[in-house]
């Protein structure tokens, strides 16, 4: 359990960072498939990790106005029909997007995440188990779970 929002925020930070290495890969880099990754590339890995967030983001978004949140009810209840399948409508999803895109959202929804966790009241999030557990499944446990995905993607640029 987290003593306040700022502890949980400095853990996800931290645990993001190294993440951030995939912006400064070349295109080419990002766009090559790479076995180890169950053939994702650098870009499909991004895009993942981003529509997690943003779907935290949304949870955020709404948590800051109401005690609970119908995108994460929705996000619950597609998971639990398919997890796989889910994970493949949003990688189909973020590969029709421009690269460019693609960059732009990894840039920017980490830190408005992050925002909008400062003003969400804790006790709708941090202090709410189920509202926490999933603000950890789509941040620090999500992260962990491709941290060798992205030492894999980062390897094959090199």
């Amino acid at each position: 359990m987290y003593r306040d929002a700022l502890e949980f925020l400095d853990e996800e930070r931290e645990a993001w960072r190294p993440f951030e290495a995939l912006a400064d890969l070349p295109a080419d880099a990002l766009e090559r498939p790479i076995e180890a990754v169950n053939g994702w590339s650098g870009r499909d890995l991004m895009g993942h990790l981003a529509a997690w967030l943003e779907v935290a983001l949304a949870t955020a978004r709404e948590l800051a106005v109401a005690d609970d949140s119908a995108t994460r009810a929705r996000a619950d209840a597609e998971w639990a029909a398919g997890g796989d399948a889910m994970n493949e409508n949003l990688r189909r999803t973020w590969a029709a997007l421009p690269l460019d895109e693609v960059r732009r959202r990894f840039a920017v929804v980490p830190g408005e995440l992050r925002g909008y966790l400062t003003v969400v009241p804790e006790s709708r999030w941090l202090k709410h188990a189920a509202h926490l557990r999933s603000f950890e499944e789509d941040t620090i446990e999500h992260y962990a779970e491709h941290r060798a995905d992205l030492e894999a993607v980062l390897a094959a640029a090199r």
